[in-house]
């Protein structure tokens, strides 16, 4: 799918900006994914697990798992929010 800056509306860059989400990062979740196991009746969401080896908040990470949900109206696709969690050994999907 194919996604612009200017698909990310005000809140979505203030909870990537939050979360440390970056922009690669979520085309990259939509785009090399695995479906989201947690998403709500008529939402769709994509999982990515970046290695990460780095700090995020004063701690050491070696993994980050990225989740994007989105709706998609007609051809357009419509981003909700994303969520990160960091860690290691997150379940991978199947790409």
């Amino acid at each position: 799918m194919k996604i612009s800056k200017s698909d990310i509306h005000h809140h979505l860059k203030t909870r990537m900006h939050q979360r440390g989400i970056t922009f690669k990062e979520l085309k990259t979740t939509i785009n090399k994914d695995w479906a989201a196991e947690d998403v709500k009746e008529g939402t769709f969401g994509k999982t990515f697990v970046f290695t990460y080896n780095s700090y995020w908040e004063d701690r050491f990470y070696e993994e980050k798992e990225v989740t994007v949900y989105y709706k998609i109206k007609g051809e357009k696709i419509i981003l909700l929010t994303a969520r990160a969690r960091y860690g290691k050994g997150f379940k991978k999907g199947v790409e």
